[in-house]
């Protein structure tokens, strides 16, 4: 299978650009046609999630059935099968990990596509350099978390495999799309300036390492220092689940039980939000969705708007439009 997308562009050139700039981004692979249809088997696009596509993996008709189905798959973060039949009928049918829908198009192909988001890895930040710090680097790096440890002097730590060791005083940027975790195990050497510092990020999580009476002098201070309860509210406090830990590596493993907790959670109740997609219409002959913005064909009919897959809809629609005027557009 050739590294060259259609178009040029070399897939390990293109994906290494996209990590480099923080881009998250959807591999789509053509594992499956039935002639007749444009794109064949081994075919590949890399989609950004600003729904720019380098490569082929299908003509109109597939394009936005894919476009669409790649954003629900980097929002998921789980990888997909869409299956584009014209034995389908009506939305489509979704299953666990795979979409079937309509092909709308006159040849009546078949399409198989399947989809891998590719997204940062989750980043897990820890403050401190005691035992249960260390264990937690340990346990997030087999987990496959990006995992930076936080010392506030000069290090004074190996930094085993790819963890990464950074100060206190510079700390790397965290965007809001980052997937991050935050413990703060400085065991009372830093503990305020590490909890501030944890909650100028944009963490999904905040943990407290750090008995109920420690912990409470800690939130006190905080609140004295002006930061708000909704701030406050970040902190678990103390952090781990009640695994009856008693070693500080047991502590770890209880507080990387709690995250890992906290992330399937968050992944099983994500949903595709209805404003990340654009604007579409339907088109009146063959059903397909259309993208507003983009559309290429349309017409306007007795003060409506009707939008087209392809020049044939749209000419099949002016030979007889008085049949379509029930279709609505959809936004």
């Amino acid at each position: 299978m050739s590294w060259r997308l259609s178009g040029g562009v070399r897939l390990d050139e293109l994906i290494r650009d996209l990590e480099t700039r923080g881009e998250a981004f959807v591999i789509a692979t053509v594992v499956r046609r039935q002639p007749p249809v444009s794109a064949r088997v081994g075919d590949r696009a890399v989609i950004t999630a600003d729904g720019r596509i380098y490569g082929w993996v299908g003509g109109g008709c597939a394009h936005e059935l894919i476009l669409q189905e790649a954003r629900a798959v980097l929002t998921t973060r789980r990888p997909h099968l869409l299956r584009i039949t014209p034995e389908a009928s009506g939305e489509g049918v979704e299953e666990e990990a795979r979409t079937v829908a309509p092909m709308a198009c006159p040849s009546r192909g078949e399409l198989e596509v399947f989809l891998e988001p590719w997204v940062r890895e989750p980043q897990l930040l820890i403050f401190g350099e005691s035992p249960l710090a260390r264990a937690l680097a340990l346990f997030g790096q087999a987990l496959g978390y990006e995992v930076t440890q936080v010392v506030r002097d000069a290090p004074s730590l190996q930094s085993p495999g790819e963890i990464r060791i950074a100060r206190l005083e510079a700390l790397p940027g965290f965007s809001p799309q980052d997937e991050l975790y935050v413990v703060v195990a400085s065991m009372g050497h830093y503990d305020e300036e590490a909890l501030a510092a944890a909650l100028r990020t944009p963490a999904r999580y905040i943990g407290l390492v750090a008995s109920r009476r420690r912990a409470q002098a800690l939130l006190d201070f905080l609140r004295q220092a002006g930061w708000s309860e909704s701030d406050l509210m970040r902190i678990r406090a103390p952090a781990g689940l009640d695994l009856g830990a008693v070693t500080q590596e047991e502590i770890a493993l209880s507080v990387m039980a709690e995250i890992m907790q906290e992330r399937r959670r968050a992944m099983a109740e994500q949903v595709v939000p209805l404003e990340a997609s654009p604007a579409r219409a339907r088109d009146p002959i063959c059903g397909m969705e259309v993208e507003i913005a983009t559309a290429r064909y349309y017409t306007d009919w007795e003060g409506q708007r009707f939008y087209f897959c392809c020049a044939g809809c749209r000419q099949t629609f002016l030979r007889e439009p008085a049949r379509y005027t029930s279709v609505a557009v959809q936004g």
